[in-house]
C-alpha cells in the first residue's frame, strides 16, 4: 500500500527561495537600523509568520511595529521573491511521479498562498496541485495542524494514507498533531537530529527518497 496523498511544506523543502527572503529582510533591517542579524540568522526564522520573524531578529514585541514591517517586507517581495526562488533540480521529477501514480498533492505553508502560485504557475501544468494553504488562509500557523488538517477536508483524503514533508520542526510538530505521517527533509537549517526526534516515517537527505517511503 502507498501513500495517496502528499503534503508538502514550500520553502526549504520544493524551493530555495532563502536568497529572496535574505534580501527582502536585509532591505527592512537595514532601513531601520538593524544591522546585527546575519544572513544565517535570517534563514533559521524561515517557516514561521514574518511578525515572529521580525520579532526574533530584532527583539520587537510592538504588534504594531511589526505589522508594518511585515507590510514593508510584502511590498519589497514584489520585486525581489520569486525571481530569486528556484526549485530543487528533482522537485518536479518527483512530483510528476507522484501524480503519474494518481496520487493528491498539496502545499501547506505560512508563506502566501498568491506568491506560491506566482512560482507554480511558471513550472508546472495548470491544476498541478490539487490544494494550495497559504498563511492567508488559516488563522493559526504551524506548528498548528489547522493548515494540513483544512488540505484533508478539501481533499476529503485519509489521513492513515497521507504524508506531509517539511524542513523544519514546526512542520514535524504540525504532522504530528493533525494525526498524518511526517517526512523530514533536509535542505533547511533543521539537522538530522532534530527531525528525528519527532515521529516521523523517513528523514530524506534529497526529495527522490520520498518515491520509495511507504506507509508502515
Amino acid at each position: 500500500m502507498q501513500y495517496t496523498t502528499y503534503l508538502f511544506d514550500f520553502d526549504y523543502t520544493l524551493a530555495d527561495s532563502s536568497k529572496g527572503i535574505v534580501k527582502c529582510f536585509r532591505i527592512i533591517l537595514t532601513r531601520y537600523g538593524y544591522m546585527l542579524p546575519t544572513d544565517e540568522d535570517i534563514k533559521r526564522t524561515i517557516g514561521k509568520t514574518l511578525e515572529s520573524s521580525f520579532s526574533t531578529l530584532t527583539g520587537i514585541v510592538h504588534e504594531d511595529t511589526l505589522f508594518k514591517f511585515r507590510k514593508e517586507y510584502e511590498h519589497e517581495a514584489n520585486t525581489h521573491m520569486t525571481i530569486n526562488t528556484q526549485l530543487y533540480p528533482e522537485t518536479i521529477q518527483v512530483l510528476s511521479q507522484l501524480k503519474k501514480r494518481g496520487c493528491k498533492l498539496g502545499i501547506i505553508s505560512t508563506k502566501y498562498r498568491y506568491r506560491i502560485q506566482e512560482l507554480v504557475e511558471s513550472e508546472f501544468p495548470e491544476n498541478f496541485f490539487d490544494v494550495i494553504v497559504g498563511g492567508e488562509d488559516v488563522k493559526l500557523h504551524k506548528p498548528s495542524p489547522e493548515g494540513i488538517l483544512k488540505a484533508l477536508d478539501s481533499l476529503n483524503a485519509d489521513k492513515h494514507h497521507t504524508l506531509y514533508i517539511g524542513d523544519n520542526e514546526v512542520d514535524a510538530q504540525a504532522a504530528q498533531d493533525a494525526n498524518v505521517d511526517f517526512a523530514g527533509i533536509l535542505y533547511g537549517m533543521t539537522n538530522r537530529k532534530d527531525l528525528a526526534s519527532y515521529p516521523h516515517r523517513s528523514i530524506m537527505t534529497t526529495l527522490s527518497e520520498l518515491l520509495t517511503i511507504s506507509p508502515s
